[in-house]
């Protein structure tokens, strides 16, 4: 198999399956269960973390390449923004995609994420959430 394979939804939307490790980093487990469900169907790696400490722990101890960061902005110990600050450095490759229920203009206006961040706003459906993850993998929506 390619590195990913596009297919076709029913409706005409294209849809692309990806190959990518994701790191996901959710304090809610249930959105957690979900995010990590729909990311796995679509045929990412993924590696789960409940905040920021256990999600750097993780990149410690694991040897492969992380394509993406997907990450809850608002979370206890550490914010998505601080664990982004610390992995980015180390992982110039790795791509970062913010999720909250806050919308983008809160998180702007208050100073938490720069303006043009790869941002998607809780709730969103999830075939929007496969959309965004696959666009920011691909270099589509770019800070």
């Amino acid at each position: 198999m390619d590195r990913k394979q596009e297919f076709s939804e029913g409706d005409g939307v294209r849809i692309s399956e990806g190959l990518e490790t994701i790191l996901l980093v959710e304090d809610d487990e249930v959105v957690r269960k979900l995010v990590g469900e729909v990311l796995d169907n679509e045929g990412y790696r993924l590696l789960e973390a409940s905040n920021g400490v256990a999600a750097l722990s993780i990149c410690a101890r694991y040897e492969e390449r992380i394509h993406l960061l997907l990450t809850d902005v608002i979370m206890p110990e550490m914010s998505g923004r601080a664990l982004a600050d610390r992995l980015v450095p180390q992982y110039p490759e790795m791509k970062v995609l913010f999720m909250s229920g806050y919308t983008d203009d809160v998180i702007g206006h208050h100073g938490v994420l720069d303006a043009g961040t790869a941002f998607i706003e809780k709730p969103f459906a999830l075939d929007v959430l496969a959309r965004k993850v696959r666009d920011v993998l691909d270099g589509r929506d770019q800070p």
